[in-house]
């Protein structure tokens, strides 16, 4: 019996598993053999594995290169060997020992003594061992069961897991095989391009035809010429011109059949199905032309259609995706192409030489199921990574699947190019369409294929080239298609060098190599985005299509789509799938470039998708009082409004708000939208601030959409970055701008409305609650409505009759009554008391019930003798209390405006009169200053306004509109003066009183603003004047009505939702009734406003019932509601400052400047190099100044210019105010011109240093216009990166009358003219108006600098070359010295000096010359070569100058240089500023710092220190070990040269004559080496 250990598994190939053989008699054994890396296998798999005398080790993958004899000259492994001649003599001699014991052990007499035996045997005994005997059997049986339940169930967790592993690997080799046959069938297609090399029958006959039409269509021209012009018959032949043009066509000399033959190329599918495997076969075979169909019997239009249709269905190749298989052109290796056949030869199956089996899966047409394989394939996506770039026309793709694969050919070719084989020599040739090795950019050797060479000494390309006489090649990279030429650089007449160059970029083929790589095909596809042209054809695609393009895919992997074939190039889109899949669609290539117009469509594109919509507004019922806001008004028949109903669309915008404007601050580009389509929905920015709801309606080009916002109905064309992608969780709310029109009404005309008409309804509705009643059907698009306006307690007009009763608009009843019902009448009214309705009289605006005359009391003709008179002025009525105010603007809880509704006639009367006095007047000329009254068109209405500020040079004037309260910015030509008997407001500024802004703030916050002014801009409410002064603005109680009609404190609101707090007031207060009667009495009035509270027609309301506390007999003491006290926080300091004083400006000429800043204006803010020095006074002059922070007010910012700003830095500058937002504000740093938006906390209304004019002059360019008539954002970008931090030369061509105003000017970077620059990236365009006066000016300037002066002596010296510096004589081998250690790099490695060398030259010391030269530094000249190596000085930390050299220029952008001190062995940065020429008397003293290793220890093992801080520059040391051994060297060090060479190694002594890293060895922070 054999043994476990007779046999071991070394004697066995780890390979193929099979058992080393010895050779015996005539048969050969299996030996084991040894490769160079030590692995042993047997002699079969080695020959298996053998390419071109070389063997890769399966397990190391390391390289054998075999010897003489090949595989057997391999040598032996003689211990195995030796294992198998043991184990056979082993089973020899057990057989035999065998043999011996069976014949010598002779049979026993069983009879022998029987009796004896049966009588001697004890009863007991037996049965005792046969009770032992079944306990023993029955444990084992027990442990038989437990061995047998471990087995069962082992072996099936066996199975299963053996399962899910064979599953998991046929799944992904299915894959594999579909991703082979996508590729097989896209090769396939490409090469159907040369079919029409197959019909050259047709094509001869093709040509017949061709020239036949021509020579008759030219005949038929100069028939025609002829005919026109009948003296240009003497110029050509007429009888043979008729005689073309008569000839007949004969048809039958034509030979059609031959477009009714195939091409004899079929597509062949084999499928051989065995139990374990599968094996397919696709190939392209060549056979007989077959006759496709009948040869046609007419030559028109249709039957020629119907022939090429049939055709095309008679092709016998296979099709999937709707595109035909490509036939193969080389038909002597087609696996060589075939993805199938990669990295290995398939083999296939089902030949002529194996009979078909007769399964019915092998009787189904190959067609048929090759076309249900792609069908099911159609859906996956086939990433692809682009390669190379061409232009969207042109470009190259790889596979995804195929980067294994690629590695590999990758590995190989590395591998073959190491060989001395692949090296050119100086008799091979390159030849066009060689296949060579070429070096790529990343360094790698990759197939290439030889386009064109070029041979030294001619100027065109030739067909081959001597390797010698290369003077370039151009190449084309198989698998990435990249086509580069290559330049070959060599030396003259020198034949070496030329090979090693022509080796170090290029290697040659042989043909094994051929052989391998033949089993790789090119990896790069050819590629076209279909339909796509250059967005101008005239100059064709342009470098910014490659770059967008590039952007656009990166180097990840995308989804190709096939949509058709070009010859040898395939048509597709690219598409870019999202990271979050359900964030929104794949981005097409195609429409990114087509939207960002680098290129444009040929041909139409249908998308084929769907977003998601939002869901349909909530409309009102039929007959339904609903309050709403109109939110857009585009005419009386089509507007839009929100139903007021709750408050989730305000929960909804505010986190819109915070969503995206988060997204925003983070730069993420998840949201970004790159490709928009019709009908997407999405979130759109509006007026650039706030993001709203939106659909995308319409796409007017040029990188622009037009969309609609779902919410208001406002349409917009915004830029495609305004754009984000809309989250799920905002489709939850419907659309809430219902579409709605004015039922009762046409215009005048009957077809278009009136501008008019369209503002009067502006006026009467636009943000404004009104109350609807929906007279059509719900889902009426728009739906029909009646409209009214709402109050508080008085009646509700309808606005349709308002227009009609104006003249504006006309009932579409003629026959309708001319005074409407009011609204209370229509509520109560009814079909039985119809006819007994008594009709009121309308209402007029403004006006209470109480003052409405009755048309017995008063006529339409009475009204129009009698005009009321009118005061342009606001005036207050004598009870304070409960006054009903339209809120016409509002900034913060600190500042908003009112307008009284009794004033409303009053203003309209008003507006008439200014639109009046305006139409007879023309633009003026005037000069506008602050604080005029003026009259202003604003949207095409006449309003009075006031000037806020001075009018500079832009033409634009900021407005205050007093009649409303808020400012506008609109063009001089709208304004006109204004008579002073209209001068005047009618709106008055307000602030709610007995609060304060929440969380310690001075300010109120955006929240604050943003929430107030949702709610009370264009509301109606009741207001409450608590203290009534001529300081504005004025303290006031106001009051809104919620959903259920109760009145609300706003106060009380903000305190509520946590953005206000009550202002602290005493508890108690004791209140006298005279002081009771003070502070509640309607304030003393002036003559002027008693007489304007009795105005005709206009009375005041009746007073409210008075209080008890009022008339109270006594004093009493009461608790009363707090009182504000006198100085709050809403009451704000006036304060006014001036400017600061305007920059000196330079003179006509050429000057050097700074640009500190760039405005979004193109404005170029400079410093001219004076300026920058008293930049450096001024900061340290205003910090002394501004020590403490002053003390916090509110103030009036309105007369505030000059002011102090805390910048970022928590630094103090001065500023310039331009702009109060609210709780920010806009400034200008007068000294940087930089803009900032800063809270008005950050703002002081004071001047820094008065005396000191502005150090910063804002600069235009001359001659030059910007494209589109402003500053685009890339050009301001350009001008950023040019000119941003830098010093550049300035020549100032104009000086402005204004010294605020800009220089105008030319700037010069690194000689170059910025505006020559900016024309040349086309941002601008040179003024042709300014051309003479611009060259005038040039030419003045070089007179100017042709000035006569003598420059001699003035030029300093030339800076001398000076040489290395020199070094010490070392010591010699064994030589020990005492040191004094200089500078410690590593605890081995550092910088030391013999204490006793000598230092003097002519009697002085090196220290000595270098503190004479320190104290004298204005004789020190800057260092102006830098080249490496050169010595220096260089100034240290301690501002003294020591010997350097340079090493390197470390950046550019700054400037900055290292430099190593040769005397301290010590590395500083430094700027060219602070070096220094070196002084040739220096340069005879020696360096003083020597690098030495020191010898004995070595850092230790990284195991050791995995838990110590390690040096960032030598990661082998810890910085433990370097702290330790600085410590060491301190006191009397000695050292002992050990070796000069390669570098000087020594060994330190301690004052103890012992090493001295001995502790850090034994510390466990070095070893010994």
């Amino acid at each position: 019996m054999i043994k476990r250990g007779d046999n071991p598994s070394a004697e066995m190939c780890t390979l193929c598993e099979e058992a080393f053989t010895l050779p015996e008699d005539e048969v050969e054994g299996n030996l084991p053999r040894v490769l160079l890396c030590s692995h042993i296998y047997c002699t079969s798999c080695l020959l298996s594995i053998q390419s071109d005398d070389v063997i890769k080790c399966p397990e190391c993958k390391v390289d054998s290169t075999l010897p003489e004899g090949g595989v057997f000259g391999l040598k032996e492994d003689s211990g195995i060997i030796g294992l198998i001649y043991t184990s056979k003599l082993n089973r020899k001699s057990r057989r035999s020992s065998y043999r011996k014991k069976d014949e010598s052990s002779p049979l026993k007499d069983i009879n022998t003594n029987t009796e004896d035996v049966e009588q001697s045997t004890d009863i007991e005994k037996i049965r005792t061992a046969v009770d032992e005997a079944l306990v023993q059997a029955a444990e084992n049986h027990a442990l038989l069961d437990k061995i047998n339940e471990t087995l069962k169930t082992g072996l099936t967790d066996q199975v299963k897991r053996d399962r899910a592993r064979l599953e998991s690997e046929i799944t992904q080799a299915a894959d594999k095989a579909s991703q082979a046959i996508q590729k097989w069938k896209d090769e396939q297609i490409s090469e159907l391009t040369k079919l029409n090399a197959r019909f050259s029958t047709g094509r001869v006959e093709l040509c017949r035809v061709q020239k036949k039409m021509k020579a008759l269509e030219i005949a038929m021209q100069m028939a025609r010429e002829v005919r026109r012009v009948p003296f240009l018959e003497q110029y050509c032949t007429l009888d043979k011109v008729l005689e073309t043009l008569q000839a007949p066509v004969d048809e039958q000399s034509f030979d059609v059949k031959c477009i009714t033959l195939g091409s004899g190329l079929s597509s062949v599918f084999q499928i051989d199905c065995l139990k374990p495997s599968l094996a397919l076969s696709l190939a392209i075979e060549v056979g007989d032309p077959k006759l496709l169909s009948e040869p046609p019997s007419s030559f028109n239009r249709k039957s020629s259609l119907q022939r090429a249709e049939g055709q095309d269905r008679n092709y016998n190749f296979p099709s999937g995706n709707d595109l035909p298989t490509h036939p193969k052109q080389n038909q002597e290796s087609p696996k060589s192409r075939s993805p199938l056949s990669r990295g290995s030869s398939p083999i296939p199956l089902g030949s002529s030489n194996r009979p078909r089996q007769n399964d019915t899966s092998h009787s189904i047409d190959p067609d048929v199921i090759i076309e249900e394989l792609y069908k099911q394939q159609q859906h996956v996506l086939q990433m692809v990574i682009v390669t190379h770039i061409v232009n969207p026309s042109h470009f190259y793709v790889r596979y995804e699947a195929e980067n294994s694969e690629s590695e590999n050919l990758s590995e190989k070719i590395n591998v073959f190019c190491s060989r001395d084989s692949c090296h050119f020599t100086s008799s091979d040739k390159v030849e066009n369409g060689s296949l060579i090795f070429a070096k790529s950019k990343e360094g790698l050797w990759c197939r290439a294929s030889v386009v064109s060479v070029l041979q030294i000494g001619r100027a065109d390309a030739g067909k081959d080239c001597p390797v010698t006489q290369l003077a370039s090649v151009r190449v084309f990279f198989l698998d990435s298609g990249l086509n580069i030429r290559l330049p070959i650089q060599r030396e003259e007449g020198s034949t070496e060098s030329s090979l090693q160059e022509v080796n170090t970029q290029l290697r040659k083929v042989y043909e094994g190599v051929n052989r391998v790589l033949s089993n790789f095909a090119p990896q790069a596809i050819r590629c076209s985005l279909k339909d796509l042209v250059p967005y101008d054809l005239t100059k064709g695609w342009e470098k910014d299509a490659q770059v967008k393009f590039s952007r656009m895919v990166g180097s990840a992997a995308v989804d190709m789509r096939h949509k058709g074939q070009d010859r040898d190039t395939l048509l597709v889109d690219l598409n870019k799938v999202p990271v979050n899949q359900s964030s929104g669609n794949p981005i097409s290539v195609r429409e990114y470039l087509v939207l960002n117009e680098v290129a444009r469509y040929y041909a139409p594109v249908n998308l084929g998708m769907r977003t998601l919509l939002f869901y349909p507004p909530e409309y009102p019922k039929v007959d339904t009082e609903v309050n709403a806001v109109v939110s857009h008004i585009n005419t009386p028949t089509d507007f839009y409004i929100q139903v007021v109903e709750n408050m989730e669309s305000l929960l909804l915008f505010a986190k819109l708000q915070d969503c995206y404007n988060a997204t925003m601050m983070s730069g993420d580009e998840d949201f970004n939208i790159y490709c928009p389509v019709m009908e997407q929905s999405c979130v759109a920015r509006f007026k650039g601030k706030l993001w709203y709801r939106a659909q995308i309606i319409g796409n007017p080009a040029g990188k622009k959409v037009e969309v609609q916002y779902v919410d208001f109905g406002i349409k917009k064309i915004l830029s495609v970055s305004d754009l984000r992608k809309i989250k799920d969780e905002f489709f939850a709310l419907p659309s809430m701008a219902i579409h709605c029109c004015l039922s009762e009404i046409i215009p005048l005309d009957g077809n278009t409305w009136s501008e008019t008409c369209c503002n009067r309804f502006v006026s009467l509705a636009q943000d404004k609650l009104v109350t609807i009643v929906a007279t059509g059907q719900p889902g009426s698009q728009p739906l029909p409505v009646k409209l009214f306006e709402s109050s508080l307690n008085g009646p509700e007009a309808n606005i349709a009759t308002l227009l009609v009763k104006e003249e504006l608009a006309s009932f579409k009843d003629r026959s309708a009554p001319c005074r409407p019902k009011s609204l209370q009448e229509t509520r109560g009214s009814s079909a039985e008391d119809s006819t007994d309705a008594i009709w009121d009289s309308p209402l007029e605006l403004g006006l209470d019930t109480e003052s409405v005359d009755t048309p017995e009391q008063k006529t339409p003709g009475d009204q129009t003798e009698e005009q009321p008179e009118f005061d342009a002025q606001l005036k207050l009525p004598d009870q304070l209390k409960d006054l009903k105010v339209r809120v016409s603007h509002v900034n913060s809880p600190s500042s908003f405006y009112i307008q009284l509704t009794q004033n409303d006639a009053q203003l309209k009367k008003i507006c008439e009169l200014v639109k009046k006095q305006c139409a007879r007047m023309d633009a003026e000329d005037i000069m506008w200053k602050a604080d005029i009254y003026c009259a202003a068109q604003i949207d095409g209405v006449w309003e009075r306004g006031q000037i806020c500020s001075d009018v500079e040079s832009d033409n634009i004037a900021e407005v205050l509109r007093c009649d409303h309260g808020n400012k506008v910015k609109i063009q001089i030509s709208d304004l006109r003066p204004l008579r002073p008997s209209l001068t005047g407001a009618l709106a008055l500024e307000c602030t709610l009183t007995d609060i304060r802004p929440a969380g310690g703030r001075s300010t109120w916050t955006a929240t604050a603003c943003d929430l107030i002014s949702f709610y009370l801009a264009g509301a109606s409410a009741m207001v409450t004047i608590k203290k009534l002064t001529d300081e504005h603005p004025v303290p006031v109680i106001l009051s809104c009505s919620n959903k259920t009609g109760r009145f609300v404190s706003i106060a009380d609101f903000l305190v509520s939702e946590g953005l206000a707090l009550r202002e602290r007031k005493p508890r108690d207060v004791v209140v006298k009734k005279s002081e009771i009667k003070e502070t509640e009495a309607p304030p003393p009035v002036s003559e002027t406003q008693t007489k304007g509270s009795d105005v005709k027609g206009i009375n005041t309301p009746p007073a409210l019932p008075p209080s008890p506390l009022f008339f109270a007999a006594t004093p009493i003491s009461i608790t009363t509601s707090p009182r504000p006290n006198s100085r709050t926080v809403m009451s704000a300091e006036k304060v006014k400052t001036p400017m600061y004083n305007p920059p000196e400006l330079p003179c006509l000429g050429n000057i050097q400047i700074n640009v500190s800043a760039i405005g979004e204006d193109g404005l170029i803010y400079t410093r001219t190099l004076n300026a920058e020095c008293q930049l450096e006074q001024l900061r340290e002059r205003i910090q002394q100044s501004m020590k403490t922070l002053p003390r916090q007010k509110p103030y009036t910012w309105k007369s505030v210019l000059g002011c102090a700003v805390i910048g970022p830095d928590m630094l103090w500058y001065r500023g310039q105010l331009l702009e109060v937002l609210g709780g920010h504000v806009k400034v200008q740093y007068v000294d940087y011109g930089l803009v900032e938006n800063i809270p008005v906390v950050h703002v002081y209304p004071v001047l820094l240093c008065e005396d000191v004019p502005q150090l910063c002059m804002p600069c235009k360019l001359h001659s030059i216009n910007p494209v589109g008539g402003r500053w685009q954002r890339d050009a301001v970008a350009l001008l950023k990166e040019l000119l941003l931090n830098r010093c550049v030369d300035m020549r100032v061509m104009e000086l402005p009358s204004d010294p605020r105003d800009p220089l105008s000017v030319e700037l010069f970077v690194d000689g170059l003219s910025l505006s020559r620059i900016l024309c040349h990236h086309e941002h601008a365009s040179m003024d042709q108006a300014l051309s003479v006066n611009k060259e005038f000016t040039v030419m003045s300037a070089r007179l100017l600098d042709d000035w006569d002066i003598d420059t001699e002596g003035l030029k300093g010296p030339e800076e001398p070359l000076l040489g290395p510096f020199i070094y010490p004589n070392l010591p010699q081998e064994g030589e020990r010295i005492q040191v004094r250690v200089k500078h410690l790099w590593t605890p081995n490695e550092l910088f030391l000096w013999p204490v006793d060398g000598a230092d003097e030259v002519d009697g002085e010391t090196l220290d000595e010359v270098l503190t004479r030269i320190n104290s004298d530094l204005s004789s020190l000249q800057r260092l102006g070569n830098f080249r490496q190596g050169a010595p220096c000085l260089a100034e240290y930390r301690d501002g003294k100058y020591y010997r350097a050299e340079l090493i390197k220029i470390t950046s550019v952008e700054p400037v900055m240089i290292l430099v190593k001190h040769v005397d301290f062995g010590s590395d500083d940065t430094l700027p060219p500023s602070k070096l220094r020429q070196m002084c040739a008397e220096l340069m005879s003293f020696p360096s003083r710092a020597l690098k030495v290793k020191v010898a004995g220890f070595k850092p230790p093992s990284k195991s050791r220190q995995q838990q110590q801080d390690v040096l960032p520059y030598s990661p082998a040391w810890s910085v433990k070990a370097t702290m330790d051994m600085i410590d060491m060297l301190h006191g009397n060090i000695t050292a002992s040269v050990v070796a000069r060479e390669p570098e000087l190694t020594v060994l330190l002594y301690n004052e103890d004559e012992e090493l001295v890293h001995l502790p850090l060895v034994s510390n466990g922070l070095a070893e010994f080496e």
